[in-house]
C-alpha cells in the first residue's frame, strides 16, 4: 500500500443489533442469533436484523413516500450509512465518494416484480429502477447528500471487502481524501435460499413437532446448540445459514486522529476453478491474498484472524489450510462469527471488519464457543479480516490499533 488508511467509523444493522455497543454486547455471550423460518414449505434457519434495527428501517421505510418503493437491501445501507457518517463527524454535504456493494441486491423486490410478469405478462413501471444493483449506491449518495463518485457492485461473498479495496484504492491515487465503503444484503427471500438449499450447503433444521422431518442422521447435540458449525474442522455436513444486514465505515487517507482502527495492508487473488462453486483444497486464493496484505510485516506480529469460514466443510477447510501454509503451525487466534449471525453475503466482509475493530479497541478475543482447539492468547494489535466468494475471489484486510 501506498499510505496507510484510517477507519473513522464502522457502522451496521446486524441480528446483533444497530449501534457498536449492542453489537459488542452480543459478541460476548455464546448465543447464536438464529430462528426457524417456514420458507418455501419446511422450516429453515434464518438470521433476521435485530427488532431495534428493523425499528430503524421502518422508520426510514416511512419518512419519505420515495423510499417505500425501495428494496430492504438499499434501505439497510442507507441507515447503516446515516450511522457511519455521523459517528466520523463527516457532514451530509462533504465531498466523499461511494462505494456500497451487494452480491444479490434486491431480492424481494426482484422476486415480486418476477412474480408479477410471470402472472400478468406486464411490468411494473418501477421494476427496473428499484432493482438495479446501482440502486443501493445512488440512494445512500441521495440520502446523504453527498457530492463525490458514487460505485455499486458485486463480486459475490467478496463483495464488502472489495468496495474496502476499492476506497483504498481511490484514497491513494489522491482523487479522493474520504471514501464512504460498505455492503448490504437482504436474502431471506424464498427463492435466493432455495439456491442455496439446491448447492446442498445450507443447514437442516431439526425435527419439529409440525411433521416437517428433516434428515438429521448426522446432528449431533453440539449442532443443535449451534446450527452452523462455523470452524468446526470435524463436521460431517455442511452448515451454512444464510442472515441479512448493512455495514459501512468511513475510511480516510492517512492516520488521523480519530482512527478506531489503521489499515496497513490489503490483499486480492482470483484462482482457476474447476467449476462454479469450487475452491482449491489450500485455498491458492487465500494464500495469495494474505501474503499480499502481509507484504513486508512478519507474519508473526498478526494476533488474529477473522476468517470467512462459512459452515461448509470444503469453505472452512480449505480456508484453514490456507492459514497454515502462510503462517506455519504457530498460527494466530482464529475466529468467525458466522457461528452466531450466518452467512451475510456480500456483508460478511465488512462484518468480520466491524468485529476485528472491536477486537482491537476491546484488547478482546471473540472465540467460537463450540470449538475444543485453544490458541495461544495474544495482546491484540495487528488483526488480519479474509472474505472469499464464488469464483475465487479472495480478500484479506490487514488493521492495527491507532497508537
Amino acid at each position: 500500500m501506498k499510505e496507510k488508511i484510517s477507519i473513522t467509523s464502522i457502522a451496521s444493522i446486524s441480528p446483533l443489533g444497530s449501534t457498536l455497543e449492542e453489537t459488542w454486547k452480543a459478541y460476548q455471550n455464546d448465543n447464536h442469533y438464529f430462528s426457524l423460518s417456514e420458507i418455501n414449505g419446511s422450516k429453515t434457519w434464518v438470521a433476521g436484523i435485530s427488532a431495534s434495527a428493523k425499528l430503524m428501517v421502518d422508520e426510514l421505510r416511512e419518512s419519505d413516500s420515495k423510499y417505500r418503493k425501495l428494496d430492504d437491501s438499499v434501505l439497510f445501507a442507507m441507515v447503516a450509512s446515516r450511522m457511519a457518517v455521523a459517528q466520523s463527524g463527516w457532514k451530509n454535504t462533504s465531498e466523499f465518494g461511494i462505494n456500497m456493494g451487494s452480491s444479490r441486491g434486491a431480492t424481494k423486490l426482484f422476486e415480486a416484480y418476477h412474480s408479477e410478469f410471470l402472472e400478468t405478462g406486464i411490468s411494473s413501471t418501477l421494476s427496473s429502477p428499484t432493482t438495479t444493483l446501482g440502486n443501493i449506491s445512488s440512494w445512500v449518495s441521495h440520502d446523504l447528500g453527498a457530492t463525490g463518485p458514487e460505485i455499486s457492485h458485486s463480486i459475490t461473498c467478496s463483495t464488502g471487502l472489495h468496495s474496502v479495496l476499492n476506497g483504498v484504492a481511490w484514497l491513494n491515487s489522491g482523487m479522493s481524501g474520504k471514501f464512504l465503503v460498505g455492503a448490504s444484503e437482504a436474502p431471506l427471500t424464498n427463492f435466493t435460499i432455495a439456491q442455496m438449499k439446491a448447492l446442498k450447503i445450507y443447514a437442516k433444521a431439526p425435527e419439529s413437532n409440525s411433521g416437517l422431518v428433516v434428515d438429521v442422521s448426522k446432528v449431533t447435540e453440539r449442532s443443535q446448540s449451534y446450527p452452523c458449525q462455523s470452524l468446526n474442522m470435524e463436521k460431517e455436513y455442511n452448515t451454512m445459514i444464510l442472515g441479512e444486514a448493512a455495514s459501512v465505515a468511513c475510511l480516510e487517507a492517512g492516520v488521523v486522529e480519530n482512527a478506531l482502527a489503521v489499515i496497513e495492508g490489503v490483499g486480492f487473488a482470483t484462482e482457476i476453478l474447476k467449476h462454479n462453486t469450487s475452491i482449491s483444497a489450500n485455498a491458492i486464493c487465500f494464500q495469495k491474498s494474505m501474503n499480499m496484505a502481509l507484504g513486508n510485516i512478519n507474519s508473526a506480529e498478526v494476533d488474529a484472524i477473522v476468517m470467512h469460514a462459512p459452515g461448509t466443510i470444503k469453505g472452512d477447510s480449505s480456508e484453514y489450510n490456507a492459514i497454515k501454509e502462510v503462517f506455519g503451525d504457530d498460527m494466530p487466534q482464529l475466529t468467525t462469527n458466522k457461528w452466531k449471525i450466518g452467512h451475510t453475503f456480500a456483508t460478511s466482509g465488512m462484518l468480520n471488519l466491524e468485529l476485528a475493530v472491536l477486537m482491537l479497541q476491546n484488547n478482546k478475543m471473540v472465540s467460537v464457543p463450540f470449538l475444543e482447539k485453544k490458541f495461544k492468547e495474544r495482546n491484540l494489535r495487528k488483526i488480519l479480516v479474509n472474505a472469499v466468494g464464488f469464483g475465487g475471489n479472495a480478500v484479506s484486510i490487514l488493521i492495527s490499533k491507532n497508537e
